[in-house]
Formats: structure tokens, C-alpha cells, sequence
């Protein structure tokens, strides 16, 4: 079976539901020991679910159901939907999600190099669309950080079948950008029941056209994976990377803004990956 094809299986089994994912065990582990001190806060739950991609799809989209939306008031950001849902449901839920990792931990030694970078990238990339959510686009910045992290989710689903078809990532980054990212990103997005602004604005990244100063939820994240010091792995070339040069951002929001949005965001990546320690 050729690339193309692969992508496009997998794509299929995605829109039948067919998921499995590779996610980080020891990240939903401490949130479970998390959950069981009675002195812990909402906050810290919340900061411990943003590290897990999955966690962090699946904590709002429950949040979102009939059994917790009874006002129709649809939560976009992680910090509400803990409160929302409550540490008992949410304990549930990590207890589930852990036993889906344990039976599909990524093994191969390149692949999970893989799936190590595409976390740094999500949570630079989210750390950034918080900042520049906050401080420059005026939009809810939790909503910005959970877009953040789950823009890549449709990679980590696609790294967890990569056993399954060799050298699916060997050739040309564009088979996986052009046959693969949009439909099977699209399908598993759909599948986690993604809340429909973060899920415009991850096509709007797809597209790949913003405005700056960045105005919708969809220019913050194109913005944020712009300068982004950390790229997906799914989209890197030989010799070097596909991130967009931001040398004329400074000129459109300010080079002081620009520097402090670095600045900030970069405290919000070691606050994001600390819960993986």
C-alpha cells in the first residue's frame, strides 16, 4: 500500500470512529493522584488536563453534553469544563483514557521522537495563542490555549497507526500535508466532539490565511504556529524546517509587544510542560 492510500485508510477508519491514540500515560497518571488529594484545586486539574492532548478534547466535550450543558451554554476552554464536570467524573475519565494508552504506547524509538516533538510544538503553540489571545486579539485566552493544544491532535492519531504502515512518514512532508492532515485531522476533531470555534479556527490554520494583527481565533493560532520555536515533525524537511519567518511581525503589533508575547508564552511552556515531570 502506497502513502497516499495509508492516508487515506486511516482517514476512513477515523470517520467510522475507529480511535486509538498515542498519549502521554504518566501525564494522566498524576492527574489521577492529582484528583485523589482532597486539597486539590480546579486550577491544578485543569493545568494537569491541558497536558494531555486527548484528556484535554474529551474533558470539554463532555462538558458540552446533554448531561452537563443543560443551559446550552457550550464551554470552549479546559479550566471550565473542570468545573464543570467535577473531579469524580473527570478521575473517571483519565482512569479510561489511561488503559486506551497503556494498550497503544508508541514503541518505536523514531516515532516516538516524533510524538515528543509534536507535544513541545502543541504546547508552544498553545502557549502562544494564550498570550497573543490575551494581549494583542482581545479573545478568551483559555479558549486560544485549549485550540493550541489540540491542533495537532489528528498527528498524534496518525503517529499511533504508523506501526501499522511502514514508512509512512519517509517521503515528502507535502503527502502528509496535502492527502493526510485536513481529512483525517478533520475526522478525528469531529470524533472528539471539538467545539466548533476551535474547530474553525484549526481549518482556518489549514487554509493557512490570516490577518494581522491577528483578529479571529484562527489568525491567533496561525500567528502563534508562525513563531512557534519548536515545528511539528509532520511537516519538517531535510536540513530544515517549514515555519513561516516572522521577521515582519514586530513592524505590525510592535517589536516590544512581539518580545513580550515571547517572553510570556515561554513561561506558560515550562508552567504546561511541567505537568509531564
Amino acid at each position: 500500500m502506497d502513502r497516499l492510500e495509508a492516508f487515506k485508510q486511516i482517514a476512513a477508519q477515523a470517520s467510522r470512529g475507529e480511535l486509538t491514540f498515542p498519549t502521554n500515560v504518566d501525564a494522566t497518571l498524576k492527574l489521577q493522584r492529582a484528583l485523589n488529594d482532597p486539597d486539590c484545586h480546579a486550577d491544578v486539574a485543569a493545568r494537569l488536563v491541558q497536558a494531555e492532548p486527548l484528556l484535554a478534547a474529551r474533558t470539554v466535550a463532555i462538558a458540552n453534553s446533554v448531561a452537563y450543558n443543560r443551559n446550552a451554554n457550550e464551554v470552549t476552554n479546559v479550566r471550565t469544563a473542570v468545573q464543570r464536570v467535577g473531579f469524580r467524573t473527570l478521575n473517571a475519565l483519565a482512569a479510561a483514557v489511561i488503559v486506551r494508552q497503556l494498550g497503544n504506547k508508541i514503541t518505536q524509538p523514531a516515532l516516538r521522537a516524533k510524538a515528543n516533538q509534536l507535544w513541545q510544538h502543541s504546547a508552544h503553540v498553545a502557549a502562544l495563542s494564550q498570550v497573543i489571545a490575551k494581549r494583542v486579539a482581545k479573545l478568551d485566552p483559555e479558549t486560544a490555549l485549549f485550540a493550541g493544544i489540540v491542533h495537532e491532535v489528528g498527528g498524534f492519531y496518525v503517529l499511533s497507526k504508523a506501526d501499522e504502515y511502514p514508512g509512512l512518514f519517509d517521503g515528502d512532508p507535502d503527502d502528509w500535508m496535502e492527502h493526510g492532515e485536513v481529512q483525517i485531522g478533520r475526522c478525528v476533531l469531529q470524533k472528539l466532539n471539538v467545539p466548533a470555534p476551535v474547530m474553525a479556527a484549526i481549518e482556518e490554520l489549514w487554509i493557512g490565511m490570516r490577518a494581522l494583527p491577528p483578529e479571529s481565533l484562527g489568525d491567533t493560532l496561525l500567528l502563534a504556529n508562525d513563531l512557534s520555536p519548536v515545528s511539528s515533525p509532520l511537516h519538517e524537511r531535510p536540513g530544515g524546517t517549514t515555519r513561516s519567518a516572522a521577521s515582519t511581525i514586530d513592524f505590525v503589533i510592535g517589536e516590544g509587544t512581539l518580545n513580550s508575547i515571547l517572553e510570556e508564552s515561554g513561561e506558560e511552556v515550562k508552567s504546561l510542560t511541567s505537568a509531564l515531570m
